[in-house]
């Protein structure tokens, strides 16, 4: 069986073991998994009340233009609906402007280590990849800007950046926005925007109509708490978003998805407890790196990328046999650290612990 040229060789996306594998494999009573940046306080219980709702529906095909949640989202964040391009997640807007826009012979830009989803879809288009390396873990804006060729059609800025946390300030990002040729996209992947609690994070949103090559991604999966269902969106101008958007599925988002991220976005008092909580435990975190003198990156997001002086992997399977499950940074591009999603204060504290015993287990080996 044949396969284009551009895909063969690319690994699809491998999941983590779930919870369930891991207490059965290693004997766990309980298992609590922070690799994959979920809210841990789950989603509004309005969302499930919706998604019933919703599911009494079935047989009928769900609104292709999401119709009810394009009002409201662009209600909430100010713009005109016409500038929505709703995906299945917002991994699917990455997919569907790299199917409309990249073709064999063009290049992407990006910065690495970051969102592998920019890379693996533009390679499948056949386009090259020009990848930038983080600096001190940042993205290096001017780096990338000197990258840019007449043949580049796509730049990513993952914004705060995964895996590292950081994030890119209003100044740099501005003055990046300036160096980039008006007919090249610049992307500002912001799916942990909510998480932001600095002063200096650009309001992108706000640039859109003096930069109208900039595409802004949001998604409902990470602070909103509802992963499962898979809502994302993109905004842009509405040029760009009628130029890429006949790349979109007719009905890639399904009814209950959109009935709960309706419900998830009305709920505004859940969503703030939410990121208060995350800022909170985030500053313990970072209280306990520097106490103990471990290295971190800082993070504008629901997760901190950290290490014990000890090998990801090392630390990854002792956490894992204490039932829990992280980010080996070995697979992230960051071979000493492990990526910990921000949990509940419990399990903070007891992974927190089991840290610090670690490193007492391997200075005593020593």
């Amino acid at each position: 069986m044949q396969v284009k040229p551009s895909i063969r060789g690319l690994k699809p996306y491998q999941p983590g073991k779930t919870p369930e594998e891991v207490r059965e494999e290693l004997g766990l009573e309980r298992v609590v998994k922070l690799a994959s940046n979920e809210n841990p306080y789950g989603a509004s219980p309005a969302v499930s009340e919706a998604v019933a709702e919703a599911l009494a529906h079935v047989a009928v095909y769900p609104d292709g233009a999401a119709r009810a949640l394009r009002k409201e989202t662009a209600a909430r964040i100010g713009v005109r609906e016409d500038q929505l391009l709703f995906g299945n997640g917002s991994d699917e807007v990455i997919l569907i402007l790299c199917r409309a826009v990249l073709e064999p012979g063009d290049n992407i830009v990006t910065a690495w280590p970051t969102f592998p989803q920019y890379r693996h879809n533009a390679l499948i288009e056949g386009a090259e990849i020009k990848e930038v390396p983080l600096q001190d873990g940042f993205h290096d804006l001017d780096a990338m800007a000197e990258e840019v060729d007449s043949s580049t059609k796509i730049v990513f800025v993952c914004n705060p950046n995964n895996p590292s946390g950081t994030h890119t300030g209003a100044e740099k990002f501005r003055a990046f926005m300036n160096q980039i040729p008006k007919d090249v996209i610049v992307v500002s992947d912001e799916a942990y925007h909510e998480y932001v609690d600095t002063e200096d994070y650009p309001d992108t949103l706000s640039m859109i109509d003096e930069y109208p090559n900039l595409l802004v991604l949001r998604t409902f999966s990470k602070a909103y708490g509802i992963a499962s269902l898979r809502v994302g969106y993109g905004v842009g101008k509405e040029a760009l978003i009628a130029a890429v958007e006949p790349g979109r599925e007719p009905f890639n988002t399904n009814s209950a998805a959109q009935a709960g991220a309706l419900a998830a976005l009305k709920d505004s008092r859940f969503l703030a407890d939410c990121v208060k909580s995350n800022s909170a435990e985030k500053r313990k975190f970072e209280q306990f790196c520097e106490e103990n003198q471990f290295h971190y990156y800082p993070s504008q997001a629901n997760f901190i990328l950290m290490s014990v002086d000890l090998p990801g992997g090392d630390v990854f399977n002792h956490l894992q046999r204490k039932g829990f499950i992280v980010r080996n940074g070995e697979a992230l591009g960051f071979p000493q650290h492990v990526r910990i999603t921000f949990g509940r204060p419990e399990d903070n504290d007891r992974i927190r612990e089991e840290l610090l015993a670690l490193r007492q287990e391997e200075a005593s080996v020593d």
